[in-house]
């Protein structure tokens, strides 16, 4: 008898739990707080070099926006080329800003749907890397290399992005 109350002892703190939780958790983004009920999908990888690349991206930008100043100042950098950079510049921070928010949403709620929009923003994200890594009218080296890490992050996060969007697929049973 005993046994019995204290399991319904522990079922009724495990509602309430669910019920103080639920007031600061989004419908959208519930997660499973019960141990053995369904497996959490989402990658801790992934989410780490979504972490890691916010931080990166805004130390990238802030130093690409320096070395526009520096060449705009120092080489004879055309001014419609110099506009078209700084352009260029400001659309991938749109871009990726919102890859970084649609795959961070996707993979924390376990969303296909938002982490294959990310997967789909990175290709421009990707193909804007490699334009500030070789097309520019003068590239330095720091940008150089600023743009090649960029680069692997994005290696990383495609790959980690499809493995945890097919596991996020395939969990869901109609």
């Amino acid at each position: 008898m005993a046994g019995n109350t204290a399991a319904v002892l522990l079922k009724e703190k495990k509602k309430h739990f669910l019920q103080a939780v639920s007031m600061f958790v989004p419908d959208s983004c519930i997660f499973c707080f019960s141990a053995g009920s369904q497996p959490i999908l989402s990658s801790t990888p992934l989410q780490v070099l979504f972490y890691l690349n916010s931080w990166y991206f805004a130390a990238f930008y802030l130093a690409e926006i320096l070395m526009f100043i520096y060449k705009g100042i120092l080489l004879p950098y055309p001014s419609d080329n110099l506009v078209l950079d700084v352009v260029l510049l400001v659309l991938f921070l749109g871009l990726e800003t919102l890859r970084i928010f649609y795959g961070w949403k996707g993979n924390l709620c376990e969303r296909s749907l938002a982490s294959g929009a990310s997967l789909f923003i990175l290709l421009p994200c990707a193909a804007l890397a490699v334009y500030y890594l070789l097309l520019q009218t003068f590239v330095l080296r720091l940008e150089f290399l600023l743009s090649a890490v960029l680069l692997c992050f994005y290696g990383l996060e495609f790959l980690l992005g499809l493995l945890s969007m097919s596991a996020f697929t395939r969990s869901k049973v109609y």
